[in-house]
């Protein structure tokens, strides 16, 4: 029961935008049939807070079917599509054509997507025995995973303490306290029924019972998208079959939403395939005209600290902005040639803006710290008597590489 018609703190949120008097009074006595689920509960962040843009969480799969009216009129304005819209998934990374430049000054990169079990609450409405048997079920099929994605289960549960400063220091954990996930109900019991999955490289990981059943994450260090986006396929089919022998249980796939995911705006594919590049030569244009320039190419620009950590300096993070209405493969693709597409054009304002000042990758290096644009221009036309060497090829490591001291 959802009791009457509620004052919505988020004024400008797509939860105000759709949920009208008439439509909250159409199921507000509706309790979902796998966890019991209301439309207010749905709601709890747009009615609490008044900064939400989205605003709404579904507690399982059925409130996508029982709230439809109100879920769908959301997840179209959202995403931008048609009502009679399908949904597409295409994990085949053999349709990748390319890969980011190597000479792209990228630090890392990062590919992750949800997943959900069928039969299970998402977590926001996942009642509390629910929640411990996708753990175990999890943990299980993860203990029969072989090969490179090969590794350990670390609940957070009773964990050593040795392990929690580890993950902590491998920037693996995930904590409470975030005040929008326990208003949507995702930090109940915590941390209970909760940990988090690595194989032995650290180059896939999986959080259990997070924001999403199961959120799971392929990176690495430097630019090799297609490898990645390999791995993550590989190891999505690797968790997926492991579950079904053990449970006979799918995933939650949708025909028109794609993959489940609590968050509508994670619906379809759920994956945000991410890359920290340096682009001096856009910060130096203007931070505004990069982020218009992403929305051109459907891409997404974000500080390094997150959501909404802000930026610092000129490492961004970029990623696909789209979640449904593309497949995996489309995004990536889209990700690799934006980001090449934007590295182009920041040499050529590195140009503009610096002259022939090298951009320098190591930016923690000595290098950046002593050779400055002054000394630069002072000495650049010098080539030693031996050899004919040159201050550019002297620092030739410091502006190809991002590790050097």
């Amino acid at each position: 029961m959802s009791g009457e018609f509620p004052v919505i703190q988020s004024a400008h949120s797509l939860v105000a935008k759709h949920v009208t008097k008439e439509r909250w009074d159409r199921v507000k006595d509706i309790e979902t049939k796998t966890c019991g689920f209301t439309i207010a509960k749905a709601c709890a962040c747009a009615i609490e807070f008044d900064n939400q843009h989205c605003g709404i969480y579904a507690g399982d799969w059925d409130c996508y079917k029982d709230f439809s009216e109100i879920f769908d009129a959301i997840i179209q304005d959202y995403h931008g599509i048609s009502a009679d819209a399908k949904h597409t998934s295409d994990m085949d990374a053999t349709k990748i054509t390319g890969n980011i430049d190597p000479a792209a000054p990228v630090h890392s990169t990062r590919i992750r997507v949800g997943r959900s079990i069928d039969g299970f609450g998402l977590s926001p409405g996942i009642t509390k025995q629910q929640r411990i048997d996708v753990e175990k079920l999890v943990s299980t099929a993860l203990s029969k995973v072989t090969g490179d994605l090969a590794g350990s289960y670390y609940p957070l549960t009773g964990m050593d303490e040795a392990v929690r400063q580890q993950l902590v220091d491998d920037h693996f954990l995930f904590v409470s306290g975030d005040r929008n996930l326990t208003v949507a109900g995702m930090e109940r019991d915590w941390p209970e029924g909760r940990g988090i999955f690595h194989n032995d490289k650290k180059t896939f990981l999986i959080w259990v019972n997070e924001e999403d059943q199961l959120r799971i994450i392929s990176m690495q260090m430097g630019g090799d998208v297609r490898g990645v986006f390999e791995r993550l396929a590989k190891g999505i089919k690797a968790v997926g079959d492991s579950v079904k022998q053990e449970s006979g249980k799918d995933f939650c796939l949708d025909a028109k939403y794609g993959y489940i995911h609590s968050c509508p705006t994670n619906l379809g594919t759920g994956m945000r395939a991410s890359v920290h590049v340096d682009l001096p030569g856009w910060t130096q244009h203007g931070v505004a005209k990069l982020q218009a320039r992403c929305e051109e190419l459907h891409l997404q620009p974000r500080g390094t600290r997150g959501e909404s950590g802000g930026q610092t300096g000129f490492t961004y993070d970029i990623s696909n902005k789209h979640r449904l209405g593309y497949s995996e493969v489309e995004l990536v693709q889209k990700m690799i040639d934006g980001v090449n597409t934007l590295w182009k054009e920041d040499k050529e304002f590195q140009k503009k803006y610096f002259g022939d000042f090298p951009f320098i990758a190591s930016q923690h290096s000595l290098v950046a710290k002593h050779v400055t644009k002054e000394k630069w221009d002072a000495l650049k036309n010098i080539k030693t008597k031996t050899s004919g060497f040159t201050l550019a090829k002297a620092i030739a490591c410091a502006v190809q590489f991002n590790n050097q001291h």
